[in-house]
């Protein structure tokens, strides 16, 4: 493994790291940056710096000798020794019963015995749960791990036979913001981020490059020349941890930070807590007893990005300037020693107001075995408005109407279970159940009533008696539920000049804008077309970047001839590659045309081979002025969708209208 102490640069995101490991209660880190900055090899390389943890032999939830009394291993617990932290990767891919364990159904209803295999969350009890591509995991493990992390502790329940075990754990994620952004829930689980690039400065990178071929050409012989290094920066934070609890945040710091979240506009209260908490840590790896200014100003930068109130398509990010003028506010503190007849803070008690240490409360230097705080519950939020990114024209605000958000649908359910998302209907593990079926391949979720109603006919002649079922094998039936998908949302833009004309691509943009709105809040990916002059280009491949879609968005040159043909066409070849790589995925493709063509063929025979593709239609009518020729409807009915004009968008209606259809 790289060593820790060999990293170049990147301070920000190893004093984040070196923060958590002082004190685990902060609650993790989320790394933001592009690919290739190594974010993946600073994480893995934490573990070497945790202290060890003392865990209970033959438990394989990593009890500490205080022992869960719920813990599912509690008969065969041995003799205490110590282990080094765990760094439990989570793969994007995992499945559910990979994350939480898995219970065997089947054993359980037919011999009485709950086996129980636990999964990474029991690995992680206590060390590093580490996500790489964090926002790519799906959502219905991203629910699992909000639930963890909220509560301290795993459930796993099925039909009546539960398991439950203790799950805390540092949490630790990686992500490129190309890929896509996270949801709002689990961006506030993160007790601080961090944004990394590559230094641009060539001697720095030169530096880079020479370790890391040092590295590879000898990865024991690198890692024992970087040992002393990191041995000392282990010995710091623990010597960091052990005087944690003696820290104090006294009433001046308290009020630094609080003016502080106000002046951000952060939601809740947990951005003040996490900030209270990451500098009280700050404090204790510089060796100081008492939270000074400096403190709360590197807490903030850390805690506070992720947590502002920002659009969906606005970067983290935090104004230096106004953190600045948030401090200087502060007034100082008040006469320490009052007199008699003062009412202010203090008065009549003898002690100082609100001096706060480590110590106090549930959070302590142990770590991540230490219990959530009393009322340090989730505080979710939802995405905030239409956004326009930055730089991009205020079309959104433009006369005649505001756009909205809106929602398109993929028409029927998708039998093969779709795309995790919150789209168009599909079946899968989780929704509203709507039948039962034979188990294909190990049995998921048990439909109990089918269950029975299958072994019902057959006790008699299986010899039942007393009040127990006979089961066997074939009589077990799982649940088939609906629940909803994320699509392919691909938009095909006309850029030709006819549609640049009297300011018409503003309200274009500003019409797509609050579609890409839709796809971000839905989970979708995106692609983008425009056609213009002679050619159709793909900006922007299929991906789950809402983002980057609408930068493309913002640059998109216009003007030319109109070569619809070729839009279409290349839509078309676009949906079939991505058939084969994302098979289970269905698709939407939205055309933004006034219909015209006045280069290449006519679009007969495109569209004919776009509604081919089995993919769903919608054309938006962007025809303007008091003759319309209705081309861009009579497209709409040749790919075998609706067509709706530009101004509708605006439209509460336009839902209804889809879903009718």
């Amino acid at each position: 493994m790289y060593p820790f102490s060999a990293v170049v640069g990147l301070d920000d995101l190893r004093l984040a790291l070196i923060v958590n490991a002082v004190s685990p209660a902060v609650g993790g880190v989320l790394v933001r940056g592009e690919k290739g900055t190594a974010k993946s090899t600073v994480v893995r390389a934490l573990a070497a710096l945790l202290p060890p943890v003392e865990v209970l032999e033959d438990c394989r939830f990593s009890c500490s000798p205080t022992f869960d009394p719920n813990c599912p291993d509690l008969a065969s617990h041995g003799a205490s020794s110590e282990r080094a932290a765990r760094l439990v990767e989570l793969p994007v891919g995992a499945s559910e019963d990979r994350l939480v364990g898995s219970l065997d159904l089947e054993r359980a209803l037919t011999t009485g015995i709950s086996a129980y295999e636990p999964g990474l969350l029991a690995a992680a009890h206590r060390g590093v749960l580490y996500v790489d591509e964090v926002n790519l995991l799906h959502d219905h493990l991203v629910d699992l791990l909000l639930d963890a992390a909220a509560l301290g502790t795993s459930y796993v329940e099925r039909e009546g036979v539960s398991v439950r075990h203790a799950a805390r754990f540092l949490l630790v994620g990686t992500m490129n913001p190309e890929e896509g952004e996270l949801r709002p829930q689990l961006l506030d689980r993160f007790g601080l981020t961090v944004e990394v690039a590559a230094t641009r400065d060539p001697s720095e990178r030169a530096e880079v490059v020479r370790r890391r071929l040092a590295y590879e050409a000898d990865p024991a012989g690198f890692a024992a020349s970087w040992a002393a290094a990191d041995a000392s920066l282990a010995f710091q934070i623990a010597e960091a941890r052990d005087l944690l609890p003696k820290v104090v945040l006294g009433d001046h710091a308290l009020r630094e930070i609080t003016t502080v979240c106000a002046a951000f506009d952060v939601d809740g209260l947990r951005a003040d807590l996490v900030t209270a908490k990451a500098a009280l840590a700050l404090a204790a790896w510089a060796g100081r007893d008492e939270v000074t200014t400096e403190d709360v100003r590197a807490a903030a930068r850390l805690a506070l990005p992720h947590r502002r109130r920002r659009t969906p398509f606005e970067a983290p990010g935090l104004d230096e300037d106004q953190l600045s003028e948030a401090l200087d506010s502060v007034e100082p503190d008040p006469d320490p020693d009052p007199g008699p007849d003062d009412d202010g803070p203090g008065a009549g008690s003898g002690a100082p107001a609100s001096e706060l240490s480590a110590s106090d409360g549930a959070e302590t230097a142990q770590g991540a075995d230490s219990s959530p705080a009393e009322g340090d519950g989730p505080e979710l939020s939802a995405p905030r408005g239409a956004p326009t990114p930055a730089g991009a024209d205020n079309s959104q605000q433009k006369p005649g109407g505001t756009f909205k958000p809106v929602a398109l649908t993929v028409p029927g359910v998708n039998k093969r279970g779709g795309a995790a998302g919150r789209r168009s209907l599909a079946e899968g593990g989780s929704g509203k159940l709507t039948g039962a079926r034979l188990p294909v391949g190990r049995l998921q979720s048990l439909h109990l009533t089918a269950t029975l109603r299958a072994a019902a006919p057959h006790q008699v002649a299986r010899g039942r008696a007393g009040s127990g079922v006979q089961l066997r094998s074939s009589d077990l039936r799982e649940a088939v539920r609906e629940g909803r998908e994320g699509n392919l949302v691909l938009f095909v833009v006309d850029a030709s000049g006819s549609m640049a004309a009297r300011q018409r691509m503003s309200a274009v943009k500003g019409a797509v804008l609050s579609l890409l709105t839709d796809a971000y809040q839905r989970r979708d990916k995106v692609a983008l077309v425009s056609f213009r002059g002679a050619q159709a280009d793909l900006l922007l491949p299929p991906t789950s970047s809402v983002d980057a879609a609408a930068v493309r968005l913002t640059d998109l040159p216009t003007g030319g001839r109109t070569p619809l043909s070729a839009g279409l066409l290349r839509a078309a070849e676009v949906l079939r590659v991505e058939a084969v790589r994302d098979p289970s995925r269905r698709a939407l493709v939205v055309v933004v045309t006034d219909g015209r063509h006045t280069s290449g063929p006519s679009p007969e025979l495109a569209a004919a081979q776009l509604a081919r593709s089995g993919a769903a239609c919608v054309v938006v009518d962007c025809e303007s002025g008091p003759v319309r020729l209705g081309l861009a409807g009579a497209l709409g009915a040749q790919l075998g969708g609706l067509s709706l004009r530009l101004e509708e968008l605006s439209a509460e209606a336009l839902t209804s209208v889809v879903k009718a259809a």
